[in-house]
């Protein structure tokens, strides 16, 4: 089963299983990384200066590395961005399936 992930709205502290997966993903496309005081390497790190086509592409390999160390029980199946050119924003949309037997 895949699932669609954007950034995170609101934590659940007993999340379980997918929940949990799902919204620890969520909780790294919220991160910028250097802005977690205990770890400071947990994140990614946005391309804010390139071209949208060369940040979109950026951007999403970041997202992907950072979720591979982080949650690896989240198998990333697709980045796309929901881009708003006005005010120079794109906001992650992650296509994840989860590893069970992790």
């Amino acid at each position: 089963m895949q699932y669609e992930v954007t950034t995170l709205n609101e934590i659940d502290f007993g999340a379980t299983g997918v929940k949990e997966v799902l919204q620890n993903v969520a909780f790294i496309l919220s991160t910028v990384a250097y802005s977690c005081p205990m770890d400071r390497s947990f994140g990614w790190i946005p391309d804010l200066d390139s071209p949208i086509n060369l940040a979109k592409a950026t951007n999403a390999a970041r997202i992907i590395q950072a979720i591979q160390e982080n949650e690896p029980r989240a198998i990333v199946e697709e980045v796309r961005f929901e881009v708003d050119g006005l005010n120079g924003k794109l906001n992650p949309i992650v296509r994840v399936r989860i590893d069970e037997s992790i």
